[in-house]
């Protein structure tokens, strides 16, 4: 059972901070700007979505 842990906990990982790299990178188009975001992950992506017009907020 552990496992499927892991394996589930570490695509959720890679998942966000893919999401995160390319809303990054629609934007600011800097590679260094998506390594941070990147970094960051579903922080980045929660932060995003809670910020723009028409996002979480309405």
């Amino acid at each position: 059972m552990s496992d499927a842990r892991g394996t589930a906990a570490q695509a959720g990982i890679g998942l966000g901070s893919a999401i995160a790299v390319a809303i990054s990178w629609s934007l600011h188009q800097s590679i260094f700007w998506a390594i941070v975001q990147g970094f960051f992950g579903w922080f980045y992506v929660i932060y995003y979505a809670f910020t723009r017009p028409g996002g979480l907020m309405g």
